[in-house]
């Protein structure tokens, strides 16, 4: 059996035009950890069915361990990293965090990918709509009410982005600790 020659590809992952070869077998995850070093797409059970590995492509969330990179050439694929300009959070990201959606952080990637989504198309989605929308998506920590309250928290009208949350919770701890009383280090 002759090896098979790579594939030329041009994708727009997040922004940025990524050209590579890369084998016609490999999957869109693996080009996407693997090639590109994008690790926020999880790898699950390459199945498509717990939705960890949700990317969007062209805007659609899809399943990126059932698709081949060469199937996305082309294209262009958000993954978690993209969601939200370096450095901040996006609202549906912003309010997981408010909503302590969060546990394992295993399915976060796939269950950001499929709410954004979501508003993308639907900005004031009820309960129902949310659910079908996470529905293909495996969660065995938060159960899914958390993620459905923080789906309807991000698009509330008057919700705001609070900012990273590591940095809110050490300006509380701040605030909170007892004022420093005394003179110089030693006495």
């Amino acid at each position: 059996m002759s090896p098979v020659s790579p594939t030329p590809i041009e994708i727009t992952v997040n922004g940025v035009v990524r050209r590579r070869s890369v084998e016609p077998r490999t999957t869109l995850v693996d080009f996407l950890r693997e090639d590109l070093g994008l690790t926020g797409t999880h790898v699950g059970c390459e199945h498509g069915i717990c939705g960890a590995c949700s990317v969007l492509l062209d805007g659609d969330p899809v399943r990126s361990c059932c698709m081949f990179a060469v199937q996305a050439a082309g294209s262009t694929v958000t993954t978690i990293e993209g969601l939200a300009p370096r450095g901040t959070l996006s609202k549906i990201q912003d309010a997981f965090c408010e909503m302590h959606v969060l546990q394992c952080g295993f399915c976060t990637p796939g269950m950001l990918i499929a709410c954004h989504a979501l508003v993308e198309t639907n900005p004031q989605p009820d309960d129902a709509q949310i659910r079908d929308a996470i529905g293909g998506n495996l969660c065995r920590c938060t159960g899914y009410q958390q993620i459905v309250d923080a789906v309807k928290l991000a698009t509330s009208p008057r919700y705001k982005v609070k900012g990273d949350p590591f940095e809110r919770a050490a300006r509380e701890l701040i605030a909170e600790a007892p004022p420093v009383t005394g003179g110089a280090a030693g006495e």
